[in-house]
């Protein structure tokens, strides 16, 4: 993480849920106390098209895109997404694909699956829980919030096993 700054890029399809694991996540880093900053690519999203967002968050953030080859964790929650973004990861970067095909495997409602990636991409981070609980609360609100909180909590244990 270069100069303490976490680089996060979310991908997918228009429908997917990519911004709004983005505003999680920038919610989750500012009730945590640090600084973030997020960007959105939109291209076709209302046809299915590539949707990506960028945060970062640290103790101090500049700009709101990460360069390629900087990117801490790759988020994809389509396949294809993650195979065009992945040279934006850094040498020591991670992809968290592998969640996304463990929540396809394991089946439940497909609306959830980013959350549970979500979960997962949270254990990786130095946000405390609480601070996601506060994010997910402050972003659902009541609209499925006790599914959201249920499926972010299975995919974080998936990683702190």
């Amino acid at each position: 993480m270069k100069n303490n700054t976490t680089n996060i890029l979310f991908c997918g399809t228009g429908g997917q849920g990519v911004l709004k694991a983005a505003e999680v996540t920038g919610w989750a880093a500012i009730f945590a106390g640090f600084h973030a900053k997020k960007s959105e690519v939109h291209g076709m999203a209302q046809r299915g098209g590539s949707v990506e967002s960028h945060v970062r968050f640290g103790k101090e953030v500049f700009s709101p895109l990460i360069p390629k080859g900087e990117v801490n964790f790759l988020v994809a929650f389509h396949s294809g997404e993650e195979e065009r973004l992945k040279t934006f990861l850094a040498p020591d970067g991670k992809s968290l694909l592998e969640f996304l095909l463990l929540a396809h495997k394991k089946g439940g409602d497909p609306r959830y699956w980013n959350t549970y990636v979500l979960g997962a991409l949270a254990a990786h981070l130095s946000i405390p829980q609480e601070c996601w609980i506060e994010a997910l609360e402050h972003e659902f609100k009541t609209k499925n919030l006790a599914d959201n909180k249920r499926v972010f909590l299975e995919g974080w244990k998936e990683v702190k096993l």
